[in-house]
Protein backbone atom coordinates (compact mmCIF):
# COMPACT_ATOMS: atom_id res chain seq x y z
CA UNK A 1 0.00 0.00 0.00
CA UNK A 2 1.45 3.50 -1.21
CA UNK A 3 2.32 5.81 1.67
CA UNK A 4 -0.27 8.60 2.36
CA UNK A 5 1.17 11.86 2.51
CA UNK A 6 2.28 13.20 5.99
CA UNK A 7 -0.52 16.25 7.08
CA UNK A 8 0.16 18.73 9.80
CA UNK A 9 -1.50 16.72 12.25
CA UNK A 10 1.00 14.31 11.97
CA UNK A 11 3.47 16.95 12.38
CA UNK A 12 1.89 18.13 15.53
CA UNK A 13 2.00 14.92 16.78
CA UNK A 14 5.32 14.35 16.50
CA UNK A 15 6.42 17.34 18.02
CA UNK A 16 4.13 17.09 20.94
CA UNK A 17 1.97 19.53 19.77
CA UNK A 18 -1.13 21.03 18.85
CA UNK A 19 -2.42 21.63 15.13
CA UNK A 20 -2.71 25.51 15.66
CA UNK A 21 0.96 25.54 16.83
CA UNK A 22 1.99 23.57 14.57
CA UNK A 23 0.44 25.91 12.04
CA UNK A 24 1.85 28.86 13.43
CA UNK A 25 5.75 27.30 13.22
CA UNK A 26 5.01 27.13 9.43
CA UNK A 27 3.06 30.79 8.91
CA UNK A 28 6.29 32.89 9.99
CA UNK A 29 4.64 34.71 12.50
CA UNK A 30 2.66 34.71 15.61
CA UNK A 31 2.85 34.16 19.11
CA UNK A 32 5.61 30.84 19.08
CA UNK A 33 8.97 30.16 20.84
CA UNK A 34 11.34 30.00 19.00
CA UNK A 35 12.18 26.60 20.41
CA UNK A 36 9.24 25.12 19.78
CA UNK A 37 8.97 25.98 16.34
CA UNK A 38 12.12 24.63 16.27
CA UNK A 39 11.17 21.69 17.07
CA UNK A 40 8.05 21.72 14.94
CA UNK A 41 10.49 22.19 11.54
CA UNK A 42 12.35 19.48 12.53
CA UNK A 43 9.66 17.32 13.19
CA UNK A 44 8.31 18.39 9.57
CA UNK A 45 11.53 17.79 7.52
CA UNK A 46 11.87 14.16 9.59
CA UNK A 47 8.42 13.33 8.12
CA UNK A 48 8.63 14.34 5.10
CA UNK A 49 6.16 17.40 5.47
CA UNK A 50 6.98 19.90 2.68
CA UNK A 51 4.00 22.83 4.18
CA UNK A 52 0.59 23.25 4.52
CA UNK A 53 -1.64 22.63 0.91
CA UNK A 54 -0.96 26.41 -0.92
CA UNK A 55 -4.55 25.90 -2.08
CA UNK A 56 -5.98 24.93 1.21
CA UNK A 57 -3.79 28.22 2.54
CA UNK A 58 -5.44 30.53 0.26
CA UNK A 59 -9.20 29.20 0.76
CA UNK A 60 -8.73 30.36 4.50
CA UNK A 61 -6.84 33.31 4.01
CA UNK A 62 -9.21 34.24 0.80
CA UNK A 63 -6.06 35.61 -1.41
CA UNK A 64 -4.19 33.94 -3.78
CA UNK A 65 -0.43 34.96 -3.89
CA UNK A 66 -0.20 36.25 -6.83
CA UNK A 67 -0.10 39.07 -8.52
CA UNK A 68 -0.65 39.93 -12.14
CA UNK A 69 2.12 41.78 -14.35
CA UNK A 70 0.29 42.91 -17.74
CA UNK A 71 3.82 43.58 -20.04
CA UNK A 72 2.74 46.69 -22.50
CA UNK A 73 4.16 44.66 -25.38
CA UNK A 74 4.84 41.36 -27.09
CA UNK A 75 6.92 39.04 -24.16
CA UNK A 76 9.37 38.12 -26.59
CA UNK A 77 10.03 41.69 -27.51
CA UNK A 78 10.41 42.67 -23.64
CA UNK A 79 12.45 39.95 -22.53
CA UNK A 80 14.65 41.81 -25.18
CA UNK A 81 14.81 45.46 -23.83
CA UNK A 82 17.19 45.46 -20.69
CA UNK A 83 14.63 48.55 -19.46
CA UNK A 84 11.93 45.63 -18.90
CA UNK A 85 14.36 43.44 -17.04
CA UNK A 86 15.70 45.72 -14.48
CA UNK A 87 12.28 46.84 -13.70
CA UNK A 88 11.11 43.44 -13.34
CA UNK A 89 14.05 42.41 -11.20
CA UNK A 90 13.22 44.94 -9.05
CA UNK A 91 8.89 44.45 -9.30
CA UNK A 92 9.38 40.80 -8.42
CA UNK A 93 12.26 40.95 -5.89
CA UNK A 94 9.55 43.18 -3.65
CA UNK A 95 6.83 41.06 -4.61
CA UNK A 96 8.77 38.28 -3.29
CA UNK A 97 9.17 40.35 0.12
CA UNK A 98 5.33 40.19 0.09
CA UNK A 99 5.47 36.74 -0.24
CA UNK A 100 3.36 37.21 -4.07
CA UNK A 101 4.01 35.08 -6.98
CA UNK A 102 4.06 36.45 -10.16
CA UNK A 103 1.73 35.94 -13.44
CA UNK A 104 3.16 37.43 -16.07
CA UNK A 105 0.18 38.37 -18.78
CA UNK A 106 0.92 40.42 -22.33
CA UNK A 107 -1.36 43.52 -22.47
CA UNK A 108 -2.56 42.43 -26.36
CA UNK A 109 -2.37 39.07 -27.13
CA UNK A 110 -3.22 39.90 -30.60
CA UNK A 111 -1.73 43.06 -32.35
CA UNK A 112 -4.61 43.18 -35.18
CA UNK A 113 -6.96 43.97 -32.21
CA UNK A 114 -5.60 46.61 -29.71
CA UNK A 115 -8.71 46.74 -27.82
CA UNK A 116 -8.91 42.56 -27.08
CA UNK A 117 -7.52 41.60 -23.73
CA UNK A 118 -5.50 38.43 -23.09
CA UNK A 119 -8.20 35.98 -21.68
CA UNK A 120 -5.97 35.82 -18.19
CA UNK A 121 -6.92 39.53 -16.91
CA UNK A 122 -10.31 38.26 -17.25
CA UNK A 123 -10.35 35.14 -15.47
CA UNK A 124 -6.97 34.48 -13.69
CA UNK A 125 -7.18 34.59 -10.01
CA UNK A 126 -4.75 37.41 -8.77
CA UNK A 127 -4.95 39.68 -5.53
CA UNK A 128 -3.30 42.49 -6.96
CA UNK A 129 -2.30 43.87 -10.54
CA UNK A 130 0.31 45.82 -12.06
CA UNK A 131 0.71 47.60 -15.08
CA UNK A 132 3.83 48.22 -16.35
CA UNK A 133 4.16 49.78 -19.99
CA UNK A 134 2.23 50.77 -22.52
CA UNK A 135 -1.11 51.52 -21.38
CA UNK A 136 -3.13 54.16 -23.24
CA UNK A 137 -6.31 56.57 -21.73
CA UNK A 138 -9.14 54.56 -21.85
CA UNK A 139 -7.09 51.34 -22.21
CA UNK A 140 -9.18 47.82 -22.18
CA UNK A 141 -6.78 45.97 -19.78
CA UNK A 142 -7.49 48.54 -17.13
CA UNK A 143 -11.39 48.49 -17.61
CA UNK A 144 -11.31 44.82 -17.22
CA UNK A 145 -9.23 44.61 -14.01
CA UNK A 146 -11.46 47.28 -12.26
CA UNK A 147 -14.58 45.38 -13.51
CA UNK A 148 -13.03 42.27 -11.49
CA UNK A 149 -12.23 44.80 -8.20
CA UNK A 150 -8.64 44.12 -8.84
CA UNK A 151 -6.47 46.63 -7.04
CA UNK A 152 -4.51 48.15 -9.55
CA UNK A 153 -0.32 49.43 -9.91
CA UNK A 154 -0.08 51.50 -12.92
CA UNK A 155 3.72 52.24 -14.23
CA UNK A 156 4.27 55.18 -16.66
CA UNK A 157 0.37 55.11 -16.98
CA UNK A 158 -1.77 57.82 -18.25
CA UNK A 159 -2.10 61.03 -16.18
CA UNK A 160 -6.07 60.63 -15.96
CA UNK A 161 -6.28 57.25 -14.09
CA UNK A 162 -7.50 57.16 -10.72
CA UNK A 163 -4.98 54.21 -10.02
CA UNK A 164 -1.69 55.07 -8.11
CA UNK A 165 0.84 55.86 -10.90
CA UNK A 166 5.14 55.00 -10.43
CA UNK A 167 6.68 57.03 -12.76
CA UNK A 168 10.14 59.16 -13.61
CA UNK A 169 9.97 62.45 -14.44
CA UNK A 170 10.24 61.82 -17.80
CA UNK A 171 9.41 65.62 -19.07
CA UNK A 172 12.21 67.45 -17.02
CA UNK A 173 14.55 64.42 -17.97
CA UNK A 174 13.83 65.38 -21.58
CA UNK A 175 13.82 68.77 -21.82
CA UNK A 176 17.75 68.88 -19.35
CA UNK A 177 18.59 67.04 -22.40
CA UNK A 178 17.08 69.24 -24.91
CA UNK A 179 19.31 72.08 -23.27
CA UNK A 180 22.10 70.17 -23.28
CA UNK A 181 22.16 69.83 -27.05
CA UNK A 182 20.80 73.24 -27.35
CA UNK A 183 24.11 75.14 -25.12
CA UNK A 184 25.97 72.97 -27.56
CA UNK A 185 24.77 75.36 -30.75
CA UNK A 186 22.04 72.80 -32.08
CA UNK A 187 19.35 73.93 -34.01
CA UNK A 188 18.43 71.03 -36.38
CA UNK A 189 17.52 67.91 -34.18
CA UNK A 190 14.98 65.09 -35.05
CA UNK A 191 13.60 62.73 -32.60
CA UNK A 192 13.37 58.89 -32.99
CA UNK A 193 10.07 57.82 -30.83
CA UNK A 194 8.81 55.36 -28.59
CA UNK A 195 5.44 53.97 -30.17
CA UNK A 196 2.69 56.27 -29.83
CA UNK A 197 -0.02 53.91 -29.49
CA UNK A 198 -0.85 50.01 -29.89
CA UNK A 199 -0.77 50.91 -34.04
CA UNK A 200 2.88 50.16 -33.94
CA UNK A 201 4.59 51.46 -36.73
CA UNK A 202 7.51 53.07 -38.38
CA UNK A 203 7.48 56.87 -39.91
CA UNK A 204 7.58 60.27 -40.07
CA UNK A 205 5.14 61.49 -37.60
CA UNK A 206 3.20 64.33 -39.19
CA UNK A 207 0.25 66.83 -37.20
CA UNK A 208 -2.27 64.07 -37.31
CA UNK A 209 -0.45 61.51 -35.96
CA UNK A 210 1.01 63.81 -33.29
CA UNK A 211 -2.08 64.41 -31.77
CA UNK A 212 -2.78 60.71 -31.56
CA UNK A 213 -0.31 60.23 -29.31
CA UNK A 214 -1.11 58.08 -26.51
CA UNK A 215 1.84 56.24 -24.53
CA UNK A 216 2.68 58.61 -21.55
CA UNK A 217 6.61 57.95 -21.76
CA UNK A 218 6.64 58.62 -26.06
CA UNK A 219 4.26 62.35 -25.12
CA UNK A 220 5.80 63.05 -21.98
CA UNK A 221 9.38 62.83 -23.44
CA UNK A 222 8.12 64.96 -26.64
CA UNK A 223 6.90 67.63 -24.40
CA UNK A 224 10.09 67.72 -22.47
CA UNK A 225 11.62 68.55 -25.37
CA UNK A 226 9.23 70.88 -26.35
CA UNK A 227 9.16 72.63 -23.40
CA UNK A 228 13.19 73.16 -23.66
CA UNK A 229 12.42 75.16 -26.97
CA UNK A 230 12.98 72.30 -29.44
CA UNK A 231 10.82 71.66 -32.45
CA UNK A 232 12.17 68.83 -33.71
CA UNK A 233 12.93 68.67 -37.49
CA UNK A 234 11.05 65.67 -37.91
CA UNK A 235 9.75 63.08 -35.51
CA UNK A 236 10.54 59.10 -36.60
CA UNK A 237 8.02 56.64 -34.67
CA UNK A 238 9.55 53.64 -34.28
CA UNK A 239 8.10 50.16 -33.92
CA UNK A 240 9.43 49.06 -30.91
CA UNK A 241 12.32 49.71 -28.39
CA UNK A 242 14.46 47.73 -29.87
CA UNK A 243 17.95 48.26 -31.58
CA UNK A 244 16.74 47.15 -34.90
CA UNK A 245 14.23 49.82 -34.67
CA UNK A 246 16.35 52.46 -34.08
CA UNK A 247 18.80 51.18 -37.23
CA UNK A 248 15.82 51.83 -39.04
CA UNK A 249 14.45 54.68 -37.72
CA UNK A 250 17.95 56.21 -37.89
CA UNK A 251 19.03 55.06 -41.51
CA UNK A 252 15.40 57.76 -42.57
CA UNK A 253 16.58 60.24 -40.57
CA UNK A 254 19.97 60.40 -41.59
CA UNK A 255 19.91 60.02 -45.15
CA UNK A 256 17.56 62.78 -45.41
CA UNK A 257 18.69 65.71 -47.49
CA UNK A 258 17.92 68.47 -44.68
CA UNK A 259 19.62 66.11 -41.83
CA UNK A 260 19.74 67.01 -38.55
CA UNK A 261 23.02 67.42 -36.49
CA UNK A 262 21.55 66.16 -33.49
CA UNK A 263 19.21 63.11 -32.80
CA UNK A 264 17.54 62.37 -30.05
CA UNK A 265 16.18 58.95 -29.25
CA UNK A 266 13.95 58.18 -26.76
CA UNK A 267 15.54 54.85 -25.42
CA UNK A 268 18.73 54.05 -25.17
CA UNK A 269 18.22 50.66 -27.22
CA UNK A 270 17.02 53.11 -30.24
CA UNK A 271 19.69 55.50 -29.78
CA UNK A 272 22.00 52.77 -30.22
CA UNK A 273 20.21 51.88 -33.47
CA UNK A 274 20.57 55.38 -34.80
CA UNK A 275 24.98 55.31 -34.03
CA UNK A 276 25.07 51.94 -35.76
CA UNK A 277 22.60 53.77 -38.78
CA UNK A 278 25.26 56.52 -38.43
CA UNK A 279 28.34 54.01 -38.62
CA UNK A 280 26.82 52.64 -41.94
CA UNK A 281 26.33 56.04 -43.57
CA UNK A 282 29.73 56.70 -42.70
CA UNK A 283 29.17 59.26 -40.31
CA UNK A 284 31.78 60.55 -37.37
CA UNK A 285 29.58 60.69 -33.71
CA UNK A 286 29.56 63.69 -32.25
CA UNK A 287 31.45 65.41 -35.50
CA UNK A 288 28.70 64.95 -38.29
CA UNK A 289 26.03 63.87 -36.10
CA UNK A 290 25.33 63.56 -31.96
CA UNK A 291 22.83 61.15 -30.55
CA UNK A 292 21.63 60.69 -27.86
CA UNK A 293 19.28 58.20 -25.73
CA UNK A 294 17.19 58.04 -22.78
CA UNK A 295 17.16 55.20 -19.58
CA UNK A 296 20.86 55.37 -18.38
CA UNK A 297 21.77 51.76 -19.62
CA UNK A 298 25.25 50.41 -19.73
CA UNK A 299 25.90 49.50 -23.66
CA UNK A 300 29.50 48.53 -23.73
CA UNK A 301 29.42 46.23 -26.86
CA UNK A 302 28.84 50.35 -28.24
CA UNK A 303 32.60 51.10 -27.25
CA UNK A 304 33.88 53.36 -27.57
CA UNK A 305 31.10 55.06 -28.03
CA UNK A 306 29.27 56.26 -24.58
CA UNK A 307 25.89 57.57 -24.87
CA UNK A 308 24.69 60.36 -23.61
CA UNK A 309 21.62 59.65 -21.92
CA UNK A 310 19.04 60.42 -19.35
CA UNK A 311 19.67 57.72 -16.22
CA UNK A 312 16.36 56.40 -14.99
CA UNK A 313 16.43 54.26 -11.46
CA UNK A 314 14.91 51.16 -13.10
CA UNK A 315 15.41 48.51 -10.37
CA UNK A 316 14.00 51.36 -7.97
CA UNK A 317 11.16 52.00 -10.08
CA UNK A 318 10.13 48.49 -9.98
CA UNK A 319 10.37 48.51 -5.91
CA UNK A 320 8.44 51.36 -5.59
CA UNK A 321 5.40 49.35 -7.48
CA UNK A 322 6.19 46.57 -5.46
CA UNK A 323 5.75 48.68 -2.33
CA UNK A 324 2.88 49.89 -3.99
CA UNK A 325 1.40 46.69 -4.38
CA UNK A 326 1.85 46.00 -0.61
CA UNK A 327 -0.06 49.30 0.49
CA UNK A 328 -3.12 48.05 -1.43
CA UNK A 329 -3.49 45.01 0.20
CA UNK A 330 -2.54 46.40 3.24
CA UNK A 331 -6.07 48.67 3.16
CA UNK A 332 -4.22 52.21 2.20
CA UNK A 333 -4.61 54.59 -0.49
CA UNK A 334 -1.50 55.22 -1.65
CA UNK A 335 -0.07 58.41 -3.71
CA UNK A 336 1.48 58.04 -6.85
CA UNK A 337 5.05 58.58 -7.00
CA UNK A 338 7.41 60.37 -9.50
CA UNK A 339 11.14 59.61 -9.63
CA UNK A 340 14.06 61.84 -10.48
CA UNK A 341 16.16 61.10 -13.42
CA UNK A 342 19.91 62.32 -14.27
CA UNK A 343 21.36 63.57 -17.50
CA UNK A 344 24.44 62.23 -18.24
CA UNK A 345 26.68 62.99 -20.58
CA UNK A 346 28.92 60.79 -22.84
CA UNK A 347 31.36 60.93 -25.65
CA UNK A 348 28.27 60.92 -28.34
CA UNK A 349 26.93 64.59 -28.15
CA UNK A 350 29.31 67.69 -29.19
CA UNK A 351 29.03 71.11 -30.92
CA UNK A 352 27.04 70.35 -34.51
CA UNK A 353 29.55 70.64 -37.42
CA UNK A 354 30.45 74.05 -38.68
Amino acid sequence: MPHSRPTLADVASAAGVSVSTASLAFSGSGPIAEDTRRRVLAAAEQLGYSGPNPLGRSLRSGRSGIAGVIIGDQLRRSFRDPVAIQVLDGLTGALGQLGLGVLLIPAMPDPDRPSAVDPLVESAVMDAAVLIWGFRTDDPVLAALRRRGVPVVVGEGPSTTTAPVVAIDDRGGSAELGRHLLALGHERIAVVSLPFDAARRCGPVDAARRAQVDWAPTRHRLEGLESAGIRPTVVMEAEASLVECGREAGLRVLEAEDRPTAVVAQSDLLAAGVLLAARELGLRVPEDVSVAGFDGLDLPWLAPDVLTTVAQPLQAKGEAMGRMVGRLLAGEEPDSVVLDVELRPGTTTGPPPA
